[in-house]
């Protein structure tokens, strides 16, 4: 039993450390051989990289980022790469803003790159954060004659490429889509409030324990309603935000999302929903629909495919996320009369998601970091 404990207390700190939602902005537009770029980075992850609370009273004021702009460019510009068919592009910077997202001050760091000619081909290598934190994103926006290729720089896709000439609708909502299977795969909050609705999938609550479905067209059906209630759920709320219809404190947003994963978790544990679920996903996939809508509103709606890069969007959500449930289920049926599933699996797997969902909303809801890097 102990081994057990011990295995669920490493994937509850794995998990806790994995989720640090840092993203930096970068947005450059091609024009011949002149790219014009705004890169908004957060002043909370320059404070851990370089220090920016001269006087150690937890603020940082306007004058303490004005007085590290040169370390702050050389910083950022030092892990930006920029090459047009393969010669770089050298940056210089033009401009220093500070404004405000919806999760706290960002650094704006204005700054040109002038290449020998108009390049067919651009290459872009991005490293901020990297070295420290392993879920920093950096989201950019590309723009050349008024279409925009947007995308997710991560360890694993530090360096891409892109051909101007090729940019089109079609290219930028598979971009979008790309960019929903992307996040849905690394949004750790989201998938933990669909398995915790998915491991009862295949039981039945019935005299105060949970007995394995007899077929799986039973599992199938519960996943079914499941799956369908989020998608419908968080497609509404997706699309008022991310057209500006509805807007929320992203604080806000973030702890109840957290909260929703605790919920849906000590539902396995103490059963009060049972068979309708969901319920369940349909009312906090409405929450859910917001946390998505603040990454596609940061990534930046093309006006002139607007529609498209939505849909593009929160298609990629459900591919990925039908990927995530055509992955579990066949395995839990296959698993689901054993004491290892109900043990372990429900058991121990709901008490794990609860820990960490709950350190979750307390530094959402505190602004706090309980775990540190």
């Amino acid at each position: 039993m102990s081994r057990w404990l011990a295995a669920l207390l490493l994937f509850a700190s794995f998990a806790v450390e994995a989720h640090k939602p840092s993203d930096s902005y970068l947005h450059l537009k091609l024009e011949g051989a002149r790219i014009t770029g705004q890169w908004d980075i957060a002043l909370r992850d320059l404070e851990q990289a370089i220090g920016l609370d001269a006087n150690g009273d937890g603020e940082i004021t306007w004058g303490e980022v004005r007085a590290r702009h040169a370390d702050i460019a050389a910083y950022a510009l030092a892990r930006l790469s920029v090459d047009g068919d393969a010669r770089s592009c050298p940056l210089q910077v033009t401009g220093h803003e500070v404004d405000q997202h919806s999760d706290g001050a960002y650094e704006v760091l204005r700054f040109a790159a002038e290449c020998e000619t108009a390049p067919a081909a651009i290459e872009i290598g991005y490293r901020l954060f990297f070295d420290f934190d392993a879920q920093h994103k950096g989201l950019l926006n590309l723009e050349y004659q008024g279409r925009i290729q947007s995308l997710v720089f991560t360890p694993e896709r530090s360096r891409q490429r892109f051909e101007p000439g090729e940019l089109s609708a079609w290219r930028q909502f598979l971009s979008y889509g790309r960019e929903g299977v992307w996040h849905i795969w690394i949004g750790y909050d989201h998938i933990l409030f669909l398995l915790s609705l998915l491991l009862p999938a295949v039981l039945l609550w019935d005299e105060r324990q949970w007995l394995p479905v007899a077929r799986f067209g039973v599992a199938f059906l519960d996943v079914f309603k499941i799956v369908t209630s989020f998608t419908v759920a968080h497609s509404i709320t997706l699309s008022l935000a991310a057209l500006g219809v509805i807007s929320l404190p992203s604080r806000l947003v973030e702890s109840a999302i957290a909260a929703s994963v605790v919920l849906a978790a000590l539902n396995n544990l103490i059963p009060l929903v049972g068979g309708r679920r969901w319920v369940v996903a349909f009312f906090f996939g409405l929450v859910h629909g917001f946390g998505f809508a603040s990454v596609l509103a940061e990534l930046g709606l093309p006006r002139n495919a607007l529609v498209l890069a939505l849909v593009g969007f929160n298609l990629g959500v459900e591919a990925g996320q039908l990927t995530i449930v055509a992955a579990f289920l066949p395995l839990a049926y296959f698993l689901r009369a054993g004491w290892f599933y109900r043990r372990v699996v429900l058991f121990g797997g709901s008490i794990a998601i609860v820990t960490v969902a709950m350190i979750w909303l307390i530094e959402r809801a505190l602004n706090l970091k309980l775990i540190s890097a």
